[in-house]
């Protein structure tokens, strides 16, 4: 009993709040009307008159009427949304495709759309619509473009409904949004030969087990269908069993990508800034990485990584490198400034193991972060370094003295160490960059200051 009564006080203040929506829709023709008929039913009560009464009623009711219609349609008429493509580069344009489907028995009047979007990615876009028919469809689009990266939050989609009489407007707001992910963007990179342990998976494969001789095999039992020109004939005379050398295993050569993020190392904001052109670099050494087949782990100064990378970071060459570029690119598209202060952290991730081939990205670096950036050397097979000084991109070099000298002797510390290390200038290009890096690995290995075996990077 009691729930039953439950039941019936919110269903009838379901009801009354619909009346209250239905009626505070009406537009001021709409209010005329009501008003006109209400005083035409009085008067004609007072004077006796039938036929104005009818008159007042036909005023009276058409207003309520459409009000009552449009209500109901307001809830059969469905939207949908659909981005293409969900992820665009910045600066590049992107399609968003509304479409309403009228799925009552009953045409809908006139229809204006409207979807929110942020202010960076333009104006708040607007659709005026003619009637759709019963079970009918209308579809339209607008283009969105931002300079700047990041996740974009897109809806709700607002529907403003009108009778054919102009009598009642209604509004309603659909409850889905969708995301826009602005990435970086990403510059196609060369292919060069950078010095080091590193060798991409298809030159040169390193091999997981050494056979420098019979004794060196580490067999395995026979199963079936194994190829008895591989059976070991010394291990199956030892086990009394079956045995069978294993097969050489490649070990996908690793690439390690340090993104310096601290607040402190870079000046000035936009999308020319000294920082955007690091994270655009970054996508692109990443993205140029994984078509060559290495495996490739994205770090930053705090010591983090990408969500869901592996031990050894992302594989690349396979049906799973578009998914673990897309998660690499998602993580930069959201990247901002750290508080921290210095690289300490991704070097105690770096000293754990060897890297591979190490391409740094650095901002500003004092004396002491060059030195612990120098250390990052002794764990990689090639260290490639490309430090900007976020000065020179906000002024002119020669507004500070001695900053052409502190820059350069950072970069002389790195080199000592081991590194390719380049100082980028404002606006200038990761290819030729990239280029410039290979032919000084080239000619410091021809003085004698690299030795090494080389591999496609």
């Amino acid at each position: 009993m009691t729930s039953g009564s439950t039941g019936q006080t919110e269903a009838d203040r379901g009801d009354q709040s619909g009346i209250r929506t239905a009626l505070a829709g009406l537009t001021t023709r709409g209010r005329s009307f009501l008003a006109a008929g209400v005083a035409a039913a009085v008067c004609a009560y007072v004077l006796g008159q039938s036929d104005l009464l009818r008159v007042g009623l036909l005023l009276a009711v058409l207003p309520l009427v459409c009000a009552a219609v449009l209500y109901r349609t307001r809830y059969r008429v469905a939207g949908s949304r659909r981005l293409s493509p969900a992820r665009v580069p910045a600066s590049s344009e992107a399609r968003v495709h509304l479409r309403m489907d009228n799925v009552s028995r009953l045409p809908t009047g006139l229809l204006m759309l409207q979807d929110r979007v942020p202010y960076v990615l333009g104006p708040r876009p607007r659709f005026v619509l003619d009637r759709v028919e019963p079970g009918g469809r209308r579809e339209v689009s607008y283009r969105v473009r931002s300079d700047l990266r990041g996740r974009y939050p897109l809806g709700p989609l607002q529907l403003r409904l009108s009778d054919p009489f102009g009598m009642c407007e209604l509004t309603r707001s659909f409850s889905t949004y969708d995301t826009l992910t602005v990435i970086p963007r990403v510059e196609p990179l060369p292919p060069v030969r950078f010095s080091g342990e590193a060798k991409g998976y298809g030159d040169g494969r390193q091999r997981s087990l050494a056979l420098a001789g019979e004794d060196d095999v580490i067999p395995r039992g026979y199963r079936y269908g194994d190829d008895l020109r591989r059976v070991h004939w010394r291990s199956t005379a030892r086990y009394g069993e079956l045995m069978v050398r294993r097969e050489e295993q490649p070990q996908r050569s690793r690439c390690t990508v340090l993104l310096d993020t601290r607040g402190l190392a870079f000046q000035g904001a936009g999308p020319d800034s000294a920082f955007e052109w690091a994270v655009s670099g970054t996508a692109s050494v990443l993205v140029h990485m994984l078509e060559r087949g290495f495996s490739v782990r994205l770090l930053t100064d705090t010591g983090s990584s990408v969500p869901g990378e592996g031990a050894d970071g992302f594989a690349g060459a396979n049906q799973e490198s578009a998914d673990a570029a897309g998660l690499m690119m998602d993580t930069l598209a959201v990247i901002d400034h750290s508080d921290g202060t210095g690289l300490s952290r991704a070097y105690d991730v770096l000293r754990g193991g060897n890297e591979g081939l190490l391409v740094g990205f650095f901002g500003d670096l004092d004396e002491e972060q060059a030195a612990v950036a120098a250390k990052m050397r002794q764990r990689s097979g090639g260290a490639v370094a490309f430090v900007l000084d976020s000065g020179a991109w906000v002024r002119e070099p020669t507004d500070v003295p001695g900053a052409l000298d502190r820059s350069e002797e950072r970069l002389r510390m790195l080199r000592e160490a081991g590194w390719t290390a380049l100082s980028v200038p404002r606006g200038a290009s990761l290819n030729d960059l990239w280029r410039q890096a290979d032919r000084a690995r080239t000619d410091a290995a021809a003085a004698g200051g690299v030795r090494g075996e080389g591999g496609a990077a």
